[in-house]
């Protein structure tokens, strides 16, 4: 059995569910200090002007290092209308944000107070609607190296920090791209490693599939 350990993340990015797709257990990061520019906040989705990234703030205070369990969101300003009106744009004319609308919409309306809280939310229903059953536990401490309380007896993944938009899957050689259609594409060509947001607006049903083709398994050649 196979678990792989992961960082929160806003709609996370289709790298990180190859991820999850080959593996029978998540174990969340909770105990990490909370990390700004990464995906722990931030997704990126295909706009008709190219890669749009869409940051959720958060209230933090400057130069103290807070765990990410306890980061609060921030709702000063209205980001949850404008990253609704984002999503629509982008994926209103896809083949399956009509199908997904009302699951998506309460994520805009309702105001959680963490966001870890909102990240799991996302993340359970987006696991769902890709058809993944994969178990979900969480750390009990944060551990640098070893990860002995993660799991004592399968093997354990740490994908806690090769998944950033700052270096876009450098050297992941597990985890290779699958094209699929994008509304946008055939104006500004296909966009890799985007949100699972677009591979389930454009996908749907199928977006298993493509997680499936984009990772490749030992012993195995690419799908490419």
């Amino acid at each position: 059995m196979t678990t792989c350990l992961l960082t929160t993340a806003y709609w996370p990015p289709v790298q990180a569910f190859c991820k999850m797709a080959g593996a029978a257990t998540l174990v969340l990061e909770q105990h990490e200090h909370y990390v700004k520019q990464t995906y722990r906040n931030r997704c990126l989705i295909y706009s008709a002007n190219g890669v749009l990234p869409l940051t959720v703030p958060v209230a933090k205070t400057p130069g103290v290092k807070m765990p990410i369990r306890d980061v609060r969101i921030d709702y000063s300003e209205p980001w949850q209308r404008m990253h609704w009106r984002a999503i629509e744009a982008a994926y209103r004319s896809s083949a399956f944000f009509a199908y997904y609308a009302d699951d998506f919409r309460p994520f805009y309306e309702r105001k959680e107070k963490f966001l870890f809280d909102l990240n799991e939310q996302i993340l359970r229903l987006a696991l769902d609607l890709a058809g993944l059953k994969i178990t979900i536990t969480y750390t009990g401490k944060f551990e640098a190296g070893n990860l002995t309380s993660v799991t004592a007896h399968d093997e354990c993944r740490d994908e806690r920090y090769r998944i950033t938009p700052k270096l876009p899957f450098p050297d992941d050689k597990k985890f290779k791209p699958q094209h699929y259609y994008q509304v946008f594409s055939s104006r500004n060509g296909f966009a890799a490693n985007l949100s699972v947001l677009d591979l389930l607006c454009n996908e749907g049903n199928n977006s298993l599939a493509v997680l499936q083709q984009s990772t490749v398994r030992t012993g195995r050649p690419s799908s490419m």
